[in-house]
């Protein structure tokens, strides 16, 4: 088993090197002797062995939890972490889920039962006895912890808060690995992330400081009944997304997760939109109707952009995927290269050498 998961390991390990740093196309590392086999298991070895995989006694929160011995039966109230759990090959686990998560309903039993994240039924969720049930800090909004009958009731509840940063996001990936028994294969998922990152960020610095564009991510369509704008500042993962592209947050002087107005916006003069909000059809080109926004850069250039709103919005490993899109929509010359995501790459790496 360790050998298996040192060949993973080194295979995410090399994806910064098969990502196109330069400006050659995207290439696969190819496996095809046995020579080559053992010389990468080598190499997974010594990254396996930096690491120590431990079952946590406290969870994201800093609330103190105790996991059982054997986790057979899930509640994951989050869809970040149902899609972390699935692909670490727990969806059979998974007895059930906040109805967000219910995207990835098709990988899980038919049965599984959906729970409202914000108003959760927690005699419900009881009677399904869960092992282990992961929360979202969404839940908490308000300071109010909505699960704390089931904390009370002996069930382990490991909060998960939403991650500030990028490397937030593998330290969570990470925990609930732990929690389950899955270690090393979350740490494939956590130091893949990490590495495609930063191939990005490598391409990213071929950017001039001059040529630098300012990008506003807008998540909603302002209106006449509900003007506020919802964005981000600096200590947000999302700001680390365009940082990393080599781009310019237009609100990165400002912190956290932003309401803003119409006139703030249109003051910012952003260069380029993102428009991140699914559950608005036809999002990009309300704004570029929108009434006063017609000297705005991004309106006048034809730059406004819906985004997969699901890829940048759930943090996990996924969110590679989403820094690709926003890089490919703000800089389409020099992320052209990047033809696959991180998990594109994973799979044929692993497909590779294992045939």
């Amino acid at each position: 088993m360790k050998k298996i998961l040192s060949i993973i390991l080194a295979a995410a390990a090399t994806l910064a090197l098969a990502t196109g740093c330069s400006t050659t196309n995207v290439t696969v590392p190819s496996v095809t002797v046995p020579s080559e086999l053992e010389s990468i298991a080598s190499k997974g070895s010594e990254i396996v062995d930096q690491f120590t995989f431990t079952v946590p006694t406290k969870d994201r929160a800093g609330n103190d939890i105790k996991v059982p011995e054997k986790v057979e039966k899930i509640a994951s109230l989050a869809p970040s972490t149902t899609q972390v759990l699935i692909e670490l090959g727990l969806g059979d686990k998974i007895v059930a889920i906040d109805t967000n998560s219910a995207t990835y309903a098709d990988k899980l039993a038919k049965d599984v039962a959906q729970f409202d994240m914000m108003n959760p039924d927690n005699e419900a969720i009881a009677a399904l006895k869960p092992d282990l049930v992961f929360t979202s800090g969404m839940s908490s909004v308000g300071g109010s912890n909505p699960f704390k009958s089931l904390v009370d009731s002996g069930i382990c509840v490991a909060d998960i808060p939403s991650p500030s940063t990028l490397e937030g996001i593998c330290e969570d990936i990470e925990f609930i690995g732990n929690c389950v028994g899955k270690g090393p294969e979350a740490l494939v998922l956590s130091k893949g992330f990490t590495a495609f990152v930063a191939a990005i960020e490598e391409a990213g610095k071929s950017v001039p400081a001059d040529k630098q564009k300012k990008v506003l991510v807008m998540m909603n369509v302002p209106s006449a009944e509900a003007p506020t704008i919802y964005t981000f500042g600096k200590g947000t993962y999302m700001d680390q997304m365009i940082t990393a592209i080599g781009a310019k947050n237009a609100f990165g002087d400002k912190e956290g997760w932003l309401s803003i107005s119409v006139e703030e916006a249109i003051a910012a003069n952003p260069d380029v939109i993102l428009m991140d909000c699914d559950w608005m059809p036809g999002a990009a080109d309300a704004v570029k109707a929108l009434k006063g926004w017609e000297n705005v850069n991004a309106i006048k250039n034809g730059e406004v952009y819906q985004v997969n709103e699901n890829l940048c919005s759930r943090p996990n490993h996924h969110v590679s995927e989403a820094i690709l899109e926003w890089a490919k929509d703000i800089y389409p010359d020099q992320f052209g290269n990047f033809t696959k995501s991180f998990d594109d790459l994973k799979k044929e790496v692993v497909e590779k050498v294992f045939g």
